[in-house]
């Protein structure tokens, strides 16, 4: 078969992206697996970003650009006997014999009484979602009975055990910078990065925090004023890593923190909590602790107070986490319960088998 895939936010490529060409990866071994994207280096890009093989994808011209006419995407996307379409909200208008959406995040602001977008929904042969979260809003918005599948992991979680004899007392957060449109900083690195010094400043010695941070070049002079945040305290960032190199964080972390989500409006724009979180989901494989936001996907990971901890303020991240500095055996269980909590989520052979099986 000939299957294209699409997401308008290759280029930042983070989670969202991963999880598409993730698709593009897995179907490829089969079939012939088209990226519609224009910059002929993101494929080598996202191959050393992610560590996928995707020696046998093949870029299309993206027909699903603001230069290609209409006409012209319709006639090329017949050509294709699948498409998997990233939605950002909206749905495609494309001739395709089979299409799947796939929704990251809630759309709360997508019309859904439009006819136009009935007419194109009526169209769609499967609606997949990252989460149960994400489900549970676009089931409700489009009246559809979305798939959950959730994304698979960098690490391989499926085919390897976690060893924590290599920890060292650090406090880790992974996260894309994304910057909100009032300017806030979606990831909420900041915000952590205030945290761990109200710490330090009272008295928090022998730890880190690293941030392992990605971002693009448009970005650059937000990531130089998070780093003028750090002044003296004993907070390392990294930027842009490579899966191997990050593996190697998560493997050195006792603690995992998580904070998307915090003073947001989320009954109003519950786009803006962690959508899933398999930045946390890596982390716990590999035996941190997670100290994370309760909101979105995160309550689907973590079990309070069994292999991580929930919180709702600053004072309850503070103290939740001073527990786990203190009490070595509090934080040996949770560990060893959290290696076993990411392996209920698999990894990329779970992931492969489950979006095979729609284009059999």
């Amino acid at each position: 078969m000939r299957i294209g895939i699409f997401d308008p936010y290759l280029d930042t490529l983070g989670g969202g992206e991963r999880y598409m060409l993730a698709i593009a990866s897995c179907l490829s071994k089969h079939h012939e697996a088209y990226v519609f994207w224009d910059d002929p280096l993101i494929l080598n890009k996202a191959s050393d970003r992610f560590s996928l093989d995707l020696s046998n994808v093949h870029l299309s011209e993206n027909i699903f650009s603001t230069k290609h006419f209409f006409f012209k995407r319709l006639l090329t996307s017949y050509r294709f006997d699948c498409i998997f379409f990233l939605s950002d909200g909206s749905i495609p208008f494309v001739f395709s014999k089979n299409i799947f959406i796939h929704f990251q995040f809630p759309v709360e602001w997508v019309n859904n009484r439009m006819l136009l977008n009935k007419i194109k929904l009526a169209r769609v042969k499967q609606i997949l979602c990252n989460s149960e979260f994400t489900k549970r809003y676009i089931d409700k918005k489009f009246g559809v009975k979305s798939v959950v599948i959730y994304p698979p992991s960098n690490i391989g979680i499926s085919n390897q055990k976690s060893k924590i004899t290599d920890k060292k007392n650090v406090i880790l957060t992974v996260g894309r910078f994304g910057k909100l449109a009032e300017g806030r900083n979606f990831k909420k690195q900041d915000v952590l990065i205030e945290t761990f010094k109200k710490m330090v400043d009272k008295g928090l010695s022998n730890w880190k925090l690293v941030i392992v941070i990605s971002y693009r070049e448009q970005d650059i002079s937000d990531i130089g004023y998070l780093k003028n945040m750090i002044g003296d305290y004993p907070i390392e960032t990294y930027e842009n890593l490579r899966s191997d190199i990050l593996d190697q964080k998560y493997k050195e972390a006792k603690i995992y923190w998580h904070a998307v989500g915090f003073e947001e409006d989320l009954h109003k724009h519950p786009e803006l909590a962690e959508h899933f979180g398999m930045a946390t989901v890596e982390a716990m494989a590999r035996g941190a602790v997670p100290v994370v936001f309760d909101a979105g996907g995160q309550k689907e990971i973590v079990e309070n107070n069994i292999n991580g901890l929930l919180w709702d303020t600053i004072d309850e991240l503070i103290e939740k986490t001073y527990d786990l500095t203190r009490n070595t055996k509090l934080w040996k269980t949770m560990s060893d319960k959290a290696i076993k909590r990411a392996h209920a989520f698999g990894g990329n052979d779970r992931f492969c088998k489950q979006i095979n099986a729609f284009i059999l």
